[in-house]
């Protein structure tokens, strides 16, 4: 055990014993019901010559006491403010509690406002709860909770000690409240699909499997919910969306987490033009709405959010950042020999195709320069099994991508709606799976009987909330935009 386990083991049983004279004195350490009336944010606009009397509660944050006085600090969700606690007002028992309170625990507080000689607004107390007492140490005022991974496991604690990493959370409420606001403005309808799917569908992507015992049946926690608000569609609703939890089976790093946030929206009679449009105008009136400004820092990298934001085709994109001019380029052959010359790091025994090293180029050489945000569209067919042909195209298909600082934040295009062709993209899809691609798409047949009664042509997107906040609260990593990020079992005693 090391010395810091030893002395945090000797302060928790001091505290705890601190719980037993609490009992001895006839307080519930652990208390019930409080009517608190006032949080501080509020209580903080008043000043010293106010006669109301507030009644909050909240974390004792800062402790002291000096013979027949003690003052402190209590914080709430909303703030923090300095308290004060008279043997003379509130009495020698209660006063014979509050010697057995201390920083971390739980009270409330009833009082007047009055300012100190250093001039502090206090909370002057009439009366004082003990609410919850507790024992384990909270880590130092002053060097606060700092280790990376602690903050992670013990969010509890992260959110006691750093108070931007409450606002961050904050944020991210609002940024969902925007969402939704802006979206049933529109004239959409918020849905729920399941999150067991008995195909994984909706997305290349490895998923996680459980059993059902009672229908004995394996499942696949959700990759996706677009096979299932297609659905809808299909049975007459016209616009609709789902801030859904996604699981996929995968790498973690800074930008992905095995359990995630969507925003999913599909809109009837639209195409991936229409979408476009109501992604950039979704995003920068959320940028907006949050800073008063189309401009925000990111890892101190400026980003404009003024529309209209730059578009421009994948082909285009590669041929401007390497010379990689498809319309020039003849066989998969010859494609791969000129990406081959550019040192690009290629998978062993993978048979590529022209468009394939398109998108591996783009990957390679283009993504990570885009930092305004830019929709790059016409993505190859190939990579795109649910999306709608390119008018006179074979190859192409009428999708885009968002990019924001390097990553992708959006996906979107005019949605297929054809069960034939739907059912051939599906097969093709089978075979890659065949051959060892364990992210293609399943065959579901349901779906393509969906489409045989009839899905209305439709623009779907797919936003990412997690990577969306990471750029908002100016968050270097993933995790810090996920109250309880997927991390390795601890193994730790009491």
């Amino acid at each position: 055990m090391s010395e810091q386990q030893i002395n945090e083991k000797s302060i928790i049983g001091e505290k705890l014993k601190k719980v037993e004279e609490l009992k001895a004195l006839g307080i519930e350490p652990y208390g019930r019901k409080f009517d608190k009336k006032d949080d501080i944010e509020d209580i903080l606009k008043f000043d010293e010559t106010s006669d109301k009397t507030f009644k909050t509660a909240g974390r004792i944050v800062a402790f002291r006491r000096m013979g027949k006085n003690g003052f402190g600090h209590i914080q709430d969700l909303s703030g923090k403010i300095q308290y004060y606690v008279k043997k003379d007002t509130v009495g020698e028992e209660n006063y014979e509690i509050y010697k057995k309170l201390g920083v971390g625990d739980f009270i409330g507080i009833e009082g007047t406002l009055f300012r100190t000689q250093t001039g502090e607004l206090t909370l002057r107390a009439s009366s004082f709860e003990v609410l919850s007492k507790n024992i384990r140490p909270l880590p130092e005022k002053f060097h606060g909770l700092t280790d990376v991974e602690t903050r992670y496991r013990q969010r509890y604690v992260d959110l006691v000690m750093n108070n931007d990493v409450k606002e961050t959370f904050i944020t991210r409420f609002k940024i969902l409240r925007f969402i939704r606001n802006f979206l049933e403005n529109k004239g959409f309808l918020e849905v729920e699909t399941p999150m067991l799917h008995p195909i994984a569908g909706g997305a290349n992507a490895k998923p996680f499997i459980t059993h059902h015992n009672a229908l004995d049946m394996d499942f696949f926690l959700r990759i996706a919910p677009e096979l299932y608000l297609k659905r809808l569609l299909v049975g007459g609703f016209e616009k609709v969306f789902e801030i859904n939890r996604s699981f996929r089976n995968e790498g973690t790093s800074i930008k992905h987490n095995p359990e995630f946030t969507m925003l999913e929206l599909y809109q009837a009679y639209a195409d991936f033009e229409d979408i476009m449009n109501l992604t950039e105008e979704l995003v920068s009136s959320l940028v907006e709405e949050l800073f008063g400004t189309t401009k925000l820092t990111y890892q101190d990298t400026e980003i404009d959010f003024t529309r209209p934001w730059k578009r421009i085709k994948m082909k285009d994109a590669v041929k401007d950042a390497t010379g990689f001019d498809l319309d020039s380029i003849n066989s998969d052959e010859e494609a791969l020999n000129l990406v081959k010359s550019m040192n690009i790091p290629l998978e062993k025994d993978k048979a590529y195709t022209k468009y394939g090293l398109l998108n591996l180029l783009f990957e390679e050489k283009v993504e990570a320069t885009l930092m305004n945000p830019t929709f790059i569209t016409e993505y190859p067919k190939e990579i795109s099994p649910l999306s709608k042909n390119k008018k006179d195209s074979v190859d192409f298909v009428d999708r885009f991508e968002m990019f924001i600082y390097g990553r992708e934040h959006a996906n979107a295009f005019s949605e297929l709606n054809d069960p034939v062709e739907q059912k051939e993209r599906f097969d093709a899809q089978e075979k890659m799976k065949e051959a060892g691609d364990d992210e293609a798409h399943e065959t579901d047949l349901d779906y393509i009987r969906a489409l045989e009664y009839g899905m209305p042509p439709a623009g779907g997107l797919g936003i990412g909330i997690d990577r969306l906040t990471m750029l908002l609260t100016d968050s270097f990593s993933i995790r810090d935009v996920l109250l309880f990020p997927a991390l390795k079992k601890e193994d730790f005693e009491l």
